[in-house]
């Protein structure tokens, strides 16, 4: 018994230090928010993709950089509106 509160205590840990973790409450829309910025935050850490995607669209790896950072704000699009309960 005692080992499993000690995994419950370390999920919620984890999911209070990381925000994609996601849990029990998360909408589809929410987990696929988290994924879609997190792709997006790998695609400019990494040069090489990043340079991938300049050649690609024929902009500068600054535009580039720009163009991601602003799809980050929104990647899903706006949020679905919440039925009343």
């Amino acid at each position: 018994m005692g080992e499993r509160y000690n995994i419950h205590s370390q999920l919620e840990h984890l999911q209070s230090k990381y925000i994609g973790t996601g849990h029990a409450d998360t909408t589809k829309f929410e987990w696929l928010t988290n994924q879609h910025r997190d792709s997006l935050a790998s695609y400019m850490g990494h040069y090489d993709i990043l340079n991938y995607f300049a050649i690609a669209e024929n902009e500068s790896k600054a535009r580039v950089r720009f163009n991601l950072m602003e799809r980050m704000l929104q990647p899903c699009g706006p949020p679905p509106e919440k039925l009343d309960d």
